[in-house]
């Protein structure tokens, strides 16, 4: 294996900063302190990556950049492969946040799909070179292709739920599946997110902006026809 040491990192001086997950709060001191060191080790692995690909980072980097001891790294995860399973993590708990918006009912399921749609590609829309390591990651890797695939279906399922309360509040069409639209929100994250790793261009935000609108056009009530109540 080459020395990943070699490769200068793509953004120089950008740093991942260290900012709490959106998972519940953790409560007790020694919680919390554990919580930042495996937010640490996320942090700087996602830095690593996005400089040097996946491939050319240790576990032993990845320490070194956190200032922990390697030892440490293991209490977290199982491997550098399970670092990326801390990912779909993340994005399962926003997907989980955004069904609290729709049980409180104060949202339309517009806006909370379309802030999940954004929120879901901050992570990997860091940067294009970061969005490329986790991509090849996914590929590469049974464990994180393993972790991944039943994280998404875990979200999917949930997604599927806002849909299903979409059709009944009217502004969906009642006539879709709602697992199928749950997926073709999916494809349209990830396949926005892919086509962006390519060749960057306008900040991902945009992309997943137009990506939204698309998707919301194909899926949004008929103007004119009646709620699924209604028709029943």
């Amino acid at each position: 294996m080459s020395d990943s040491r070699s490769n200068p990192p793509v953004a120089a001086g950008r740093k991942l900063s260290v900012r709490p997950l959106p998972d519940a709060p953790i409560a007790g001191r020694r919680q919390r302190r554990a919580a930042e060191t495996r937010e640490r080790l996320f942090r700087s692995a996602l830095q690593l990556f996005g400089e040097r690909g996946f491939a050319n980072v240790t576990v032993q980097d990845i320490t070194e950049t956190a200032d922990v001891g390697k030892g440490t790294f293991f209490n977290y995860f199982q491997s550098k492969d399970h670092v990326l399973g801390m990912m779909a993590e993340i994005q399962v708990a926003r997907v989980n946040g955004a069904m609290a918006l729709v049980a409180g009912g104060r949202q339309s399921i517009r806006s909370v799909l379309h802030r999940l749609a954004l929120k879901l590609a901050e992570e990997p829309g860091r940067s294009p070179e970061l969005a490329r390591a986790v991509i090849s990651a996914f590929l590469a890797s049974t464990v994180v292709r393993e972790i991944v695939d039943r994280r998404i279906a875990e979200g999917r399922k949930v997604v599927a739920e806002f849909i299903a309360e979409g059709q009944r509040r009217g502004e969906i069409n009642p006539r879709l599946d709602k697992e199928m639209v749950a997926m073709q929100f999916q494809q349209a994250e990830m396949g926005t997110i892919l086509m962006w790793s390519l060749n960057g261009g306008p900040p991902l935000a945009a992309r997943i902006e137009e990506s939204f609108l698309h998707f919301w056009r194909a899926i949004a009530r008929p103007a004119g026809k009646p709620s699924r109540e209604k028709e029943l």
